[in-house]
C-alpha cells in the first residue's frame, strides 16, 4: 500500500488525505463491438451502455489505455477519490474491534501510515497456515488463534507492519475484530 510510512509520493508528511486512491471501476467490452474498453458502473458503463450488452474482464478499467472509451475515461478521471487502505482498515476498527492498548497503537499505525502487507478473506483454515504468521504474535496471540480457528470457512485477516512490529487483524464473519501484536523481524513465538 505504501512504501515509506510518514512520506507522501512527493516528500511531504503522510496522512489519510494525502494517500487518496483513485476511483476505480471495472474493465467491460460491449458484445459485438470488441477492441474498445469501458468503465463499468452501476449495471452499466460509465458512458451508459446497458449491462446485459456487457462483457466483464478480470481487471481494472484503464482511462489511459489506447482501447478506452473516450467518455468513459473523461467520467473515470472526474470520479472522487477514494480512501487508502490504512483508512478502511483504521474505519473498521473503529467499528468492529474493542477499545484497549493494541486497537489504540494499531489505530496510530495506521494513521503513520504503516503498510498493510496483507488483507485478504479466505479459507480459514489456508489463511491460518500460509498468513497469518500467528506464531510470531506476542501479544494476545491467544485470542487472535482462537477467532481463526473459530472462523468457519471463511474469515478476513490483515497484516499490518510498522518500523518495529507487525500486527495480525482477525475479522470473524460473525464476531468482533481480534487484534494481536509481534516484532517485524523477530523469531517465532516461544
Amino acid at each position: 500500500m505504501i512504501d515509506t510510512p510518514g512520506f507522501d509520493a512527493l516528500g511531504g508528511t503522510w496522512s489519510f488525505a494525502t494517500a487518496r486512491e483513485p476511483a476505480e471501476f471495472p474493465a467491460v467490452e460491449v458484445e459485438g463491438v470488441p477492441g474498445v474498453e469501458h468503465a463499468g458502473g452501476a449495471g452499466r458503463t460509465l458512458c451508459g451502455i446497458r449491462g446485459r450488452y456487457l462483457k466483464l474482464f478480470l481487471h481494472h478499467f484503464q482511462p489511459r489505455a489506447l482501447a478506452s472509451c473516450r467518455k468513459c475515461r473523461a467520467l473515470a478521471e472526474g470520479a472522487p477519490s477514494r480512501p487508502c487502505g490504512q483508512e478502511r482498515l483504521h474505519d473498521l476498527l473503529l467499528r468492529e474491534a474493542d477499545d484497549g492498548p493494541l486497537r489504540t497503537d494499531l489505530l496510530a499505525a495506521l494513521r503513520r501510515g504503516a503498510r498493510i502487507a496483507i488483507w485478504i478473506t479466505g479459507p480459514a483454515k489456508d489463511l491460518t497456515r500460509f498468513h497469518s504468521r500467528i506464531d510470531r504474535m506476542t501479544e494476545e496471540a491467544g485470542p487472535a488463534a482462537e477467532a481463526l480457528a473459530a472462523g468457519g470457512l471463511s474469515i478476513t485477516l490483515a497484516r499490518v507492519e510498522d518500523t518495529d512490529r507487525q500486527y495480525l487483524v482477525v475479522l470473524p464473519p460473525d464476531g468482533r475484530a481480534r487484534i494481536a501484536r509481534g516484532a517485524v523481524a523477530g523469531s517465532p513465538a516461544a
